[in-house]
């Protein structure tokens, strides 16, 4: 079993999460093509209620696996994390089940009292068994997690996402001459059979793993017992919490999903043109916005085990310098990600779906990158540390002012669905601000603002103007060409330059250290010698 650095786990669970984001946007790509923006409001449709009640079945429990594993092998208890793991199972396939079944009766009372579009029933019901396969699918990743394995987690993300991606188009081209309806039920059941595929290559790994665990468990004395009664009050004192912070975001979005169509009726919007709307916001700027967050989640999961590793062994300094590192590279990747999202707005819409209309909404959106990234990571951390309530106390006064934002700022002609997307960044905003300070005060980190802030800011301003730069002059240099094939090349080079003219600018700040790349595994050592020779290495 091999265990590695939170670093390094990030590291893992983000080249899986660029590969599962990648075959996610081939994925809405063709599905936009296929079944329009109404079609692709309607799929969307399902989501918010399947993600509620999948947080319902959930409950938390993967992350309070992760960490109560961890705690368990930081000692190498491993008859405890074992017992742990077993008991956290009984309970997520039991509340799958039942999840699963009560989304699969109450569809249509869902479709018309939640949804308010009866359309939405059939996706209710294709994506229903999706919530039993992702439950047991968690328990074994929270498992590994806590094992600081995150290799199997990323391996059973990309299978998941590709048996999702293949299966969904399938049958959405076979379904589609039924009806819109029937094509948004096929790609919802998408999701079933990529769970059904991941949770496969979980099984496959860990019975390879299995006899190498129980060899060093058996070789371990029985110190003590584990009541069920004791292990069971262990997980819900982790996982309630967390369960209801991952709810509010669900929940969110059924508030969106209730109040955006209804205030853009307000502005004087027709059905038909709502739900487009809607489209561009939750299925078009919304992925786009959250693929910078493939490495802050990543960075999350990889820090519940590793801060609960260190409070377990009570090492105050390895909790700080943790929590500094990991702000550090979120900020890193956040104004960055920001800037270019909003510089290129218009252009990235029209590459990948072929709509300008979203430009707008994902230029506003794309400020939220910041606060969204930051609030990611620094829930980790409070979750690693125990403090699990407080990430949805601070989500919670971050959704209340997104909520009465939206109500106030959607249903005004001049903003419409904009004003919906001011909302979430303000909402995010609220939410990690509160999170930071709940960091500082618990771990008495230093953030040290001219290297978490500042430097990245500036390196993101020198960036930004390279990247207008690049766009224009490329567009320019292809005038002749068929203008969206211009528009490909162009948004593709101003991406690839701002990338790397953001590199130099952070190596030319000083804001890139030599333990950073030294963290960062097979290329990190690598970098750090071309760096030196280039004299961009500081220290």
């Amino acid at each position: 079993m091999v265990r590695q650095s939170f670093v390094k786990g990030a590291v893992i669970l983000t080249l899986a999460g660029i590969f599962v984001r990648l075959i996610g946007a081939f994925f809405r790509i063709f599905l936009a093509m296929l079944i329009s923006d109404e079609g692709i409001g309607l799929f969307q449709m399902a989501y918010p209620i399947y993600t509620t009640l999948l947080a319902v079945s959930t409950a938390g429990i993967p992350i309070a696996i992760s960490k109560l594993v961890a705690e368990h092998m930081a000692k190498e208890d491993y008859r405890g994390a074992l017992r742990v793991f077993h008991v956290s199972l009984s309970i997520l396939a039991l509340s799958g089940f039942l999840i699963s079944w009560l989304l699969y009766l109450g569809a249509d009372l869902f479709s018309r009292s939640v949804v308010q579009d009866p359309r939405a029933y059939l996706p209710l019901i294709s994506i229903s068994p999706a919530i039993f396969l992702v439950t047991l699918m968690s328990a074994y990743r929270g498992f590994f997690q806590g094992l600081q394995q995150m290799l199997p987690t990323a391996l059973s993300q990309v299978a998941e996402q590709l048996g999702r991606v293949v299966i969904a188009l399938i049958l959405v081209v076979i379904f589609l001459p039924k009806g819109l309806e029937y094509a948004a039920a096929a790609a919802s059941f998408g999701a079933a059979a990529g769970a059904c595929t991941g949770l496969l290559i979980l099984l496959i790994i860990w019975q390879s793993q299995k006899k190498a665990f129980f060899i060093k468990m058996n070789r371990q004395p029985e110190k003590k017992s584990y009541r069920y009664v004791n292990i069971v009050y262990n997980i819900f004192a982790l996982s309630v919490p967390i369960t209801m912070g991952s709810m509010v975001m669900p929940i969110i979005g059924i508030v969106d999903l209730s109040i955006v169509p209804q205030r853009l009726h307000i502005a004087g919007f027709e059905t038909a043109r709502a739900t487009a709307l809607y489209g561009q916001l939750t299925g078009m700027a919304a992925p786009i916005v959250h693929i910078p967050t493939i490495i802050t989640v990543a960075l999350a999961i990889s820090l519940v085990p590793a801060i609960s590793e260190a409070l377990a062994l009570k090492k105050i300094k390895l909790i700080q310098a943790r929590s500094y590192m990991a702000i550090r590279m979120t900020m890193i990747l956040a104004f960055p990600s920001a800037a270019g999202l909003y510089l290129l707005a218009e252009p990235i819409t029209v590459l990948l779906f072929n709509n300008s209309e979203a430009g707008p909404v994902l230029a506003i959106l794309s400020l939220s990158v910041i606060f969204l990234t930051l609030y990611q990571t620094t829930s980790g951390i409070l979750q690693g540390l125990g403090r699990t309530m407080d990430p949805v106390v601070s989500l919670f006064y971050g959704a209340a002012v997104k909520t009465v934002l939206t109500w106030t700022l959607t249903a005004l002609p001049q903003l419409h669905i904009r004003g919906a997307a001011l909302a979430t960044v303000v909402g995010f905003g609220v939410a990690a601000i509160i999170n930071v300070y709940k960091v500082q005060i618990l771990t008495g980190t230093a953030l040290r603002y001219l290297e978490t802030v500042a430097k990245p800011l500036l390196a993101s301003v020198g960036m930004a103007f390279l990247v207008v730069f690049a766009y224009n002059k490329t567009s320019n240099i292809l005038l002749l060409y068929d203008i969206s094939a211009v528009n490909a090349v162009a948004t593709l080079s101003a991406i690839i330059a701002g990338a790397a003219f953001y590199l130099l600018f952070l190596f030319l700040l000083g804001a890139i250290h030599r333990e950073d790349l030294d963290a960062v595994p097979l290329i990190g050592s690598k970098i750090a010698r071309i760096a030196e020779k280039l004299h961009l290495l500081r220290g």
